[in-house]
């Protein structure tokens, strides 16, 4: 374990993910390797004869490594590892890699500072450790971190979920020498608070009183822990915008099949949103502990 697995970004990202990770790395005390992701389809030549294709393959992963060499020299970092790797479908080899190789962060940029690619929600769906998705909106350079929990539910993998959040955002901020703030929005539907058919304000009170023990043990300053009622994905943005949030640190149940068309993922919801920097922490057994008895 404590390895980051960086993967190395395309010439149109308009963020550096090797820098960035490889900043992480130190800052977390982690061994940092970056793993350059190539795939072309060939025509003409390349296509029909399998030598010309093969050299042409090989010419396009080495051409790729040197940049990243080049790269890590400047950073001074030339002792991190670089695998060039050809595949069509990224994050099948990347979930699976990080996993069965002991990695405990994965880093990858945006590529659209507006939106995710099909790359990116699939590594959100499947990843197995932590995945950091990083943009360079110039909204968010701040020095805040916003963790998203959900403390008004029953459910024990939202509970452990929690657990996971707050602890990934505490040495995230540790790291980064970032201030930690702690959201939790509690879920009315708009049409309801258009209609004054209930005290938004009464329920936030309520819920501050009902959570006081627990958030009491977070040792968190009272400023900086945000509980608000509204819609959750809207609400987020919002307030990640106000704080000028740098990172956003949240957890993902990755529902698959029928159910998560169905019912959604509220975490897919917030990133549509969402301009920060992203921790995403997924629901995976290793990284869940039990819920404390207190």
């Amino acid at each position: 374990m404590d390895k980051v697995f960086i993967i190395s970004q395309r010439e149109e990202a308009h963020t550096d993910a090797v820098a960035t990770g490889i900043e992480l790395a130190r800052a977390m005390d982690k061994r940092a390797e970056v793993f350059a992701y190539s795939f072309e389809y060939f025509s003409g030549a390349e296509y029909y004869n399998p030598r010309l294709g093969a050299a042409a393959q090989q010419k396009i992963m080495k051409d790729r490594a040197a940049k990243i060499e080049d790269e890590l020299q400047t950073l001074k970092a030339a002792d991190v590892p670089v695998h060039t790797v050809w595949s069509k479908d990224l994050h099948e080899h990347a979930c699976h890699h990080s996993i069965r190789h002991g990695f405990d962060l994965m880093v990858k940029a945006v590529h659209h500072a507006e939106h995710y690619l099909p790359v990116d929600w699939n590594l959100i769906r499947h990843v197995k450790i932590p995945l950091m998705l990083l943009t360079d909106n110039p909204l968010h350079r701040g020095n805040a971190i916003l963790m998203a929990v959900d403390l008004g539910s029953d459910n024990v993998l939202k509970q452990q979920l929690n657990q996971a959040v707050i602890s990934h955002g505490k040495a995230l901020a540790k790291a980064t020498g970032s201030k930690l703030h702690l959201a939790f929005v509690i879920r009315v539907p708009r049409v309801l608070r258009d209609m004054d058919l209930i005290n938004t304000s009464t329920i936030v009170k309520d819920a501050y009183q009902e959570h006081q023990k627990q958030l009491a043990k977070l040792n968190m300053d009272p400023e900086c822990i945000h509980i608000i009622a509204g819609d959750p994905d809207l609400c987020l943005y919002e307030l990640s915008c106000r704080l000028k949030a740098r990172y956003l640190v949240l957890g993902a149940r990755q529902r698959q099949g029928i159910l998560g068309y169905v019912i959604g993922n509220m975490a897919e919801s917030i990133l549509s949103r969402t301009r920060s920097n992203v921790l995403i922490i997924p629901a995976d057994d290793q990284l869940l502990a039990p819920l404390s008895s207190d």
